[in-house]
C-alpha cells in the first residue's frame, strides 16, 4: 500500500511559558498576549506574567543566591561557558526568531546571535578575573594587611533592552549571573520569544534553578513591585527608557531599601565592545584587616 503524499498537516505551535526557578510556569493570573513580527504578523502567545509571578521570581532568586555566589568563580565560569555551547547547539532557532521580532535578514540575524554567544563567552572568562580589577591590597601604616575584595550585592532586577531582544538580553543579564548575583528579568514587551528560548538552553544546563528568572509581559506592570521589594538589593533600569517617567518612578521606590540603581543611558550600543562597568556595578566591597609578623600567628581577622 503506498503512503500518500498530498496530506497537509497541522502546524504545530509553540507553547511559552515564565522561567521561574527552573521551572516553566504559567502566569499566575492565566494571561496571555500577542506577539507580532515587525510587520505585524502573528507569531505566538506570550505569558502575561504579575505582580505574583515578580513576586514569586524574587523568592526563586533569594533562594538560588547562597549556592550561586558561594560557587567558586572558575565553576561559575564553567557554567556559562556551557550555557554558550547550548546557545551555538541551538543558534538556527535564535537566528529565526531574532529575525522575526528585529525584523533583520538571515545573514544580519545571525550577526547579531554570533555577538550575542561571544559576548557571553566573553562575560564567562572575567568570573575569575573580575576581583583582580575591583580588589586589592590597601597601604595601611602599622602592622596590618588590608585587603579589598568584591562580593556580589544579592537579588538584581533587571528590565532588558526593549529594541535587542537578545544581544541586550545577554549584555544585561550575563554580567550580573557572572560576578555571583541572582536575577529577575524582565524581558522585551514587544519581542520576548528569544528570552523564553533563553529560559529553555539555561533549563538543561548546568545552572541552578532560580539564578535567572524571566518573566515577560509589560515592564510598567512588573518593574514597580519589583523596585519596591524589600528583598531585591539592585536594579538596572536599562528598558524603562532613558529619561522616562517609568524609569524615575523606578528609581524612587527603589530608594525605599537603598538599591543599587544602574541608570538607563541615551541610545546604549549593543554592537559596541563591553566594558567592565556592567561587571563592577552590581559588587559590594569587602574590606578585611589581618595583623602581620608574629601578630598574625593567631590567624585574626578584623
Amino acid at each position: 500500500m503506498s503512503e500518500t503524499t498530498d496530506v497537509k498537516r497541522l502546524s504545530v505551535f509553540k507553547t511559552y511559558k515564565l522561567y521561574v526557578g527552573g521551572k516553566f510556569p504559567r502566569s499566575e493570573s492565566g494571561r496571555v498576549y500577542e506577539v507580532s513580527d515587525s510587520k505585524g504578523n502573528w507569531l505566538a502567545n506570550a505569558p502575561l506574567a504579575s505582580r505574583k509571578d515578580a513576586r514569586d521570581a524574587v523568592v526563586a532568586a533569594r533562594k538560588a543566591f547562597g549556592g550561586w555566589s558561594g560557587a567558586t568563580a572558575y565553576n561559575r565560569g564553567q557554567i556559562l561557558y556551557r550555557i554558550a555551547e547550548m546557545l551555538e547547539g541551538r543558534r538556527e532557532q535564535f537566528v529565526r526568531e531574532v529575525g522575526e521580532a528585529e525584523g533583520l535578514s538571515k545573514s544580519k540575524a545571525a550577526a547579531v546571535v554570533d555577538a550575542a554567544i561571544d559576548r557571553w563567552v566573553w562575560y564567562a572568562g572575567w568570573t575569575d578575573k573580575v576581583a583582580q580589577i575591583a580588589g586589592g591590597g590597601n597601604p595601611v601604616a602599622g602592622p596590618f594587611f588590608n585587603l579589598s575584595t568584591p562580593e556580589p550585592t544579592g537579588v538584581v532586577a533587571v528590565v532588558a533592552p526593549q529594541d535587542s531582544s537578545f544581544l541586550g538580553l545577554v549584555s544585561v543579564i550575563a554580567p550580573v549571573i557572572a560576578t555571583g548575583s541572582t536575577t529577575v528579568v524582565i524581558a522585551s514587551e514587544s519581542a520576548p520569544l528569544p528570552a523564553l528560548s533563553l529560559g529553555e538552553v539555561l533549563a538543561t544546563s548546568d545552572l541552578p534553578g532560580g539564578v535567572i528568572n524571566i518573566l515577560t509581559g509589560k515592564a510598567s506592570e512588573i518593574a514597580p513591585s519589583l523596585a519596591a521589594h524589600q528583598d531585591v538589593n539592585a536594579i538596572d533600569l536599562t528598558g524603562a527608557g532613558h529619561g522616562s517617567d517609568l524609569a524615575r518612578d523606578l528609581e524612587i521606590a527603589a530608594a525605599d531599601n537603598l538599591k543599587r540603581v544602574l541608570r538607563p543611558s541615551a541610545s546604549p550600543d549593543w554592537t559596541a565592545p563591553q566594558g567592565t562597568e556592567r561587571l563592577t556595578a552590581f559588587l559590594e566591597t569587602k574590606t578585611v584587616w589581618h595583623p602581620t609578623g608574629s601578630l598574625g600567628a593567631s590567624g585574626s581577622a578584623y
